[in-house]
């Protein structure tokens, strides 16, 4: 049997050839996608879900608007080729052609989008540039309220989709499990996760299951936390970095220790020291900025951490490793992970690491989204098999 990473990077491959018209197979995509994340997709998560997963989709793509530009691209590269193997027909007009360019033309504006000429007609994410702006524009004029906007913008930010691009290798830790993915998808996309219910805090949690994210009673917090952190020590180690967690003898202004700190040199002769904090997109707390800026309640976090270490600024670098629930990354850390990634590509000699280290973090986050979304449901005794 499939597990549902698998069967996801499946259909991200699947050939569009072979199948009556282009919105039967959109309906098949669609069907399949919900059958495997077990959730029930509205027009517009469809929609979303079929965008590119640097602007907040799956990257499974419908066909009825990808197909057009694959088709113009195509003809466009190859049109010097043709007229080398054709040279009669040089002159001539391609019937093929005009009618999937017209078909391409219908869904903008004319005036303001303009054909692709030269090399450039060659390639075909020219193409498919104004139909994925046309999608994502329709998507915000369509958003309900500040929370959507808000998962919208953070999932398009960078390295937010990277556990999608991760291989689902349980032996390399990048495997999620079904219902991770589920959680994770639906969180993507804003579909219903849940029944509404009371979280053992006493608040009740919405269809979209988003409490459990930042509820201080759930259980996978603290998890979490050293989990990334520990994610990030290996790292640093397999850098042939010496790295300790938790220094001691070394606090910030409220005699609180960092998570870790290298022991050699990171830059400029100075040790670097980190401290790594989790942060909801959704919290109402922060929607005010979210819903305007994606990674808006990460700066936050890391413009705070920044604060309390301080007293260390004049000894030690420090650097503060703040992430979102969907995926956001402070700018000082992707900065961080980028050098980190260099660093390690260096010693391995492959020239990945960096978007393997990224595809990691990611993976950790969208695990541990599952795991405290499931800490919102009261957890029943067993009865007892005797009365």
């Amino acid at each position: 049997m499939f597990s549902a990473p698998k069967l996801l990077h499946t259909l991200r491959a699947s050939p569009c050839s072979g199948h009556p018209t282009l919105e039967k197979f959109d309906g098949l995509l669609r069907k399949c996608v919900s059958q495997i994340c077990n959730t029930d997709l509205t027009d517009l998560q469809w929609i979303q879900a079929s965008l590119p997963v640097r602007n907040g989709g799956l990257g499974i793509r419908r066909v009825s608007s990808l197909a057009p530009s694959a088709f113009l691209a195509s003809a466009a590269g190859t049109r010097d080729l043709q007229d080398k193997i054709l040279p009669r027909l040089q002159t001539s007009t391609d019937s093929a052609v005009n009618q999937v360019l017209a078909l391409w033309s219908v869904r903008f504006n004319p005036a303001s989008v303009t054909c692709p000429v030269g090399t450039t007609a060659g390639i075909q994410r020219e193409w498919d540039k104004p139909c994925v702006a046309a999608d994502i524009s329709m998507l915000l004029s369509s958003l309900p309220d500040r929370r959507d906007q808000a998962r919208m913008l953070a999932v398009s930010a960078p390295h937010s989709g990277d556990w999608l691009h991760a291989l689902p290798i349980s032996a390399c830790g990048l495997r999620l499990d079904d219902e991770a993915v589920r959680v994770a998808v639906g969180l993507r996309l804003g579909t219903k996760l849940c029944e509404p219910h009371k979280c053992p805090c006493g608040v009740l949690v919405n269809p979209e299951g988003t409490h459990g994210l930042a509820c201080r009673r759930s259980s996978g917090r603290t998890t979490r936390h050293h989990a990334l952190n520990d994610l990030v020590w290996r790292s640093l180690v397999r850098a042939d970095v010496p790295s300790i967690k938790e220094p001691a003898g070394l606090f910030r202004s409220d005699g609180k220790r960092p998570d870790g700190l290298t022991q050699i040199p990171w830059k400029a002769g100075r040790c670097m020291t980190w401290d790594v904090t989790v942060t909801d997109t959704l919290a109402e707390s922060y929607l005010a900025t979210t819903s305007t800026a994606a990674g808006a309640a990460a700066e936050g976090a890391a413009s705070r951490k920044e604060l309390k270490y301080q007293s260390l600024a004049s000894t030690h670098t420090f650097i503060p490793l703040a992430f979102e629930t969907l995926g956001p990354i402070n700018a000082k850390g992707i900065s961080f992970f980028n050098e980190l990634g260099h660093r390690l590509s260096a010693r391995t000699s492959e020239p990945r690491e960096t978007a393997f280290l990224f595809q990691r973090i990611s993976i950790a986050v969208q695990r541990f989204n599952s795991i405290c979304f499931h800490g919102s449901f009261t957890q029943h005794a067993e009865l007892d098999t005797d009365s």
